[in-house]
């Protein structure tokens, strides 16, 4: 995945509903990846409309619901017309991001970085979210227990010495909603 151009972020969401409780949001949160969000990718990677994304879910104002929230950085030379009417339907509320809007990143500090260059941050982000999607990819479609990829978060966890860390996510105390 390449770094992406600042000044050419856009950003959509993808409802995800009012889950309750934490396997509801997980199975919801898997199959939404599944079939909106890789989707959504598949289309303006094949168009080559995009060289970079990532996805977060969380909520987007206070109406109760989450939201995947999606971020991609257009290729130079595509114009904002063709990236909007490639977007499938179910994309919210797409919006163009001044270069300030994402000059930094909550809880990353840029001067720890080579060069100050929050680009490279933005990319392992990118990475990250594509290494979700393939994740997800590789299961079978059925309800899938947490724990199986609480056990995949374990391993990148622990590569770096955290792995521990990734089995709070399945105490109330640490994921409660």
């Amino acid at each position: 995945m390449k770094k992406p151009d600042l000044d050419r972020i856009w950003e959509t969401w993808i409802e995800a509903g009012s889950p309750q409780g934490r396997q509801e949001l997980f199975n919801r949160g898997v199959s939404i990846i599944r079939s909106q969000v890789s989707e959504t990718v598949a289309i303006l990677e094949k168009r080559k409309i995009i060289d970079w994304y990532q996805f977060l879910i969380h909520s987007k104002e206070n109406d109760g619901k989450l939201y995947f929230h999606v971020r991609f950085s257009l290729r130079n030379g595509i114009d904002s017309k063709k990236f909007l009417d490639s977007l499938p339907t179910y994309c919210l509320y797409p919006k163009h991001l001044e270069r300030r809007e994402v000059e930094s990143i909550s809880g990353i500090t840029t001067p720890l970085l080579k060069n100050d260059e929050i680009e490279e941050a933005w990319r392992i982000i990118g990475e990250q979210s594509e290494w979700i999607i393939h994740m997800v990819s590789i299961h079978k479609d059925v309800e899938i227990p947490i724990q199986q990829f609480v056990q995949f978060m374990h391993f990148y966890m622990n590569m770096m010495g955290l792995g521990h860390l990734s089995r709070l996510a399945l105490s109330p105390r640490y994921f409660s909603f």
